[in-house]
C-alpha cells in the first residue's frame, strides 16, 4: 500500500509540473510579443518560418467563428472536466506519458483562457501602429472574459499558386501550413495526436472504471493472501 501511494503521489507531481510548465512558456512568449510587436509585425527566421503577430477572439489557430464569451466558457467547463479526469488517471496509475498528454492539452486550454479572461484588463490595444503595455487591473482594452488570444507562430513551409488547368482550386494561392498559432495551440495539438496515437485504449470512461476495479480487485486479493498468510 506504501508502494502504491508514494507511486501515486510521484504521478500526481508530473501534472501539475507540467501544466505550470507549459502555461509559464506560453504566457512568457505571449508577454514578450504582445509587449514588442505592433499588429501583424513580423520577422523572418526561416524562408519557411515566421513569428507573426496576430489576435483573435476565436478558437485555437486563428480561427473565430465563435463568440470569446462563450468560447471561454466552453473553455473553463473543458479545464474542470480535465482536471477531475486527470486526478482521476493519477489515482488509478494509468501509464506516466498518457498522463503528460492529458496535461498538456489541459495546459494548453488553460494558456488561452488566461488570454481571453484577464488580456483585456491588463495590456492596452495593440495596433499596427503601437506596441501595447501592461496597464493598472481593470484599465486594459476590454472587460473580463473579452479578451483576444496572441498568436505567433507561423509557418508556410509550401507557398506555391496551384496550375490553372486545376478544377475549381486553379489559379489560386496556396500557403500549408497557413494558420498562425501559439504554444498553447502547439501544446493541445501535440498532447491529442500523442493520445491518439499512442494512449488510444484509455480513453473511454469505461478503460478507467475498469481499470479502477481490476486495482480494487488486485488489493482485495492481496488482503486476502495476507489474511490467509
Amino acid at each position: 500500500i506504501k508502494v502504491q501511494i508514494t507511486d501515486i503521489k510521484k504521478k500526481g507531481a508530473i501534472p501539475v509540473i507540467a501544466v505550470i510548465a507549459i502555461v509559464f512558456i506560453d504566457q512568457l512568449i505571449k508577454f514578450a510579443v504582445k509587449t514588442n510587436f505592433c499588429l501583424h509585425e513580423s520577422v523572418e527566421i526561416t524562408s519557411w518560418m515566421y513569428l507573426l503577430f496576430v489576435e483573435n477572439s476565436g478558437m485555437a489557430f486563428g480561427m473565430s467563428f465563435i463568440g470569446t464569451m462563450f468560447l471561454t466558457i466552453v473553455r473553463i467547463v473543458l479545464v474542470v472536466l480535465l482536471t477531475l479526469y486527470l486526478r482521476q488517471i493519477v489515482v488509478n496509475r494509468f501509464p506516466r506519458g498518457y498522463i503528460i498528454c492529458v496535461s498538456m492539452v489541459l495546459a494548453g486550454a488553460l494558456g488561452n483562457i488566461i488570454d481571453n479572461a484577464f488580456y483585456g484588463l491588463i495590456y492596452s490595444e495593440s495596433t499596427v501602429f503601437d506596441v501595447a503595455a501592461l496597464v493598472p487591473f481593470g484599465e486594459g482594452y476590454g472587460s473580463f472574459m473579452s479578451g483576444k488570444v496572441v498568436d505567433m507562430f507561423y509557418f508556410p513551409i509550401i507557398e506555391t499558386d496551384i496550375p490553372a488547368w486545376v478544377p475549381f482550386w486553379g489559379g489560386n494561392h496556396f500557403i500549408f501550413f497557413s494558420p498562425v498559432f501559439n504554444f498553447a495551440d502547439s501544446s493541445i495539438t501535440c498532447g491529442a495526436i500523442a493520445i491518439l496515437i499512442f494512449y488510444r485504449k484509455y480513453l473511454s470512461t469505461a478503460k478507467v472504471l475498469s481499470r479502477e476495479s481490476i486495482n480494487k480487485k488486485s488489493g482485495n486479493s492481496e488482503n486476502k493472501i495476507e489474511k490467509d498468510s
